[in-house]
């Protein structure tokens, strides 16, 4: 008896339903607080809208709806004054709160003068906005968890990227589950691979080895990577925390990897990306600098390979999936909860589910062909 099914003349044909229109429920992160600091509002394209951010002189991040409830005017593009920010066409004086504070040619202001505030959050170097069509504020159970070391000297400071990219931000959260993908398209290594959903944290456990056919050889005085522990950790719909050990031969490394995200529309997302590396006695001071600069420029190549496959793929509603594919269609309930009111999210979008993945049969496969890769470049050599 055998794994393989029945042949059958029937075509499988591909579901595209369509990216939501609704963005997700939950907080997003805009990126690093310091690049809000400079004394300058700044424009911002998320959720479908226009937003401004401004650090008022009280030094609270505040995010308001980019156009002036007056007559239009585009707030972003006006100047920070005191606790507001101002509108370059009339002069209107928007408080983080989103009220008018202020009309200068004006004896008073009126009593409607209110603009949409979004809720924030200034947390271990990184601005965060609260998102919920149905207005409603961000409940305490879903805050972002602190990441000790954003906030330690032991740590390097936040090396950051980011990058927009023209599809739906389904893509990106899908590797949650995807291990083979790390094969083919990261040219990793994995050999063991767990899933955990529950409520809203989605967290992905894998560990893997050094690939002898892909990795560049070690420069003289360092040592070889052989591998790496990662536990990668999305808390709602957007904003992964992944803490990422690389073992190698004289010493483990310690880094926290953000991989997030934000909507511009249904079909446009920002995705960003940053690392601190913590400092030891193989790596103090400046190294664990250099460290950092060189894993993020190894973890930008990998983002970019992603980049490429979502260029050029369709999105598909109903993947045709082997057993070795994981947990897809789990992964996507628990990511629909984001996606409808919280009166209707369901038990089955937030019930605990795990699922470890058997890495028999792909480290097998995946064995075989990193040897015959090998095995082509000795021949490739010795024929020189």
């Amino acid at each position: 008896m055998t794994g393989v099914q029945p042949e059958t003349d029937e075509v499988r044909q591909i579901a595209t339903e369509g990216a939501p229109t609704r963005f997700a429920r939950g907080w997003h992160c805009l990126g690093l607080s310091e690049h809000f600091r400079d004394g300058q509002p700044h424009s911002i394209e998320a959720f479908g809208k226009k937003l401004v951010v401004f650090a008022a002189e009280d030094g609270s991040l505040n995010v308001l709806d980019a156009y002036c409830r007056h007559m239009g005017g585009d707030l972003s593009q006006g100047t920070i004054k005191g606790n507001q920010v101002a509108c370059p066409f009339h002069d209107w004086r928007w408080g983080g709160d989103g009220r008018c504070k202020q009309i200068p040619y004006a004896r008073r202001v009126p009593l409607r003068a209110r603009t949409a505030a979004w809720p924030t959050m200034d947390q271990d170097g990184m601005l965060f906005v609260y998102n919920d069509p149905e207005g409603n504020a961000p409940p305490p159970e879903v805050a972002i968890p602190r990441i000790e070391g954003a906030s330690s000297d032991e740590w390097t400071d936040w090396v950051w990227y980011s990058n927009v990219v023209n599809t739906n931000c389904r893509e990106v959260v899908d590797n949650v589950v995807d291990m083979a993908h790390f094969f083919y398209v990261h040219k990793a290594f994995p050999t063991y691979f767990k899933n955990v959903f529950e409520g809203h944290v989605a967290t992905q456990y894998m560990n893997g080895v050094g690939r002898d056919d892909t990795k560049p050889p070690a420069k003289e005085g360092e040592s070889e990577m052989l591998g790496n522990t990662s536990v990668a950790s999305y808390y709602g719909p957007s904003f992964m925390i992944n803490d990422l050990r690389y073992h190698f031969e004289n010493t483990d490394i310690d880094s926290v990897l953000i991989n997030c995200h934000y909507p511009i529309s249904e079909h446009k997302f920002v995705l960003q990306y940053g690392i601190i590396v913590k400092r030891n006695e193989q790596l103090p001071g400046e190294a664990a600098d250099n460290m950092a600069q060189n894993m993020i420029s190894f973890i930008k190549t990998g983002f970019e390979q992603d980049v490429e496959i979502w260029r050029n793929k369709t999105r598909i509603d109903n993947p045709l999936l082997c057993e070795e594919d994981g947990a897809v269609y789990q992964l996507r309930r628990w990511y629909e909860q984001f996606y409808v009111d919280a009166a209707d999210v369901t038990a089955e979008m937030t019930d605990r589910f795990e699922y470890e993945l058997d890495t028999t049969k792909p480290n097998e496969a995946w064995q075989r062909e990193v040897e015959s890769n090998l095995a082509g470049t000795r021949t490739g050599q010795s024929a020189s």
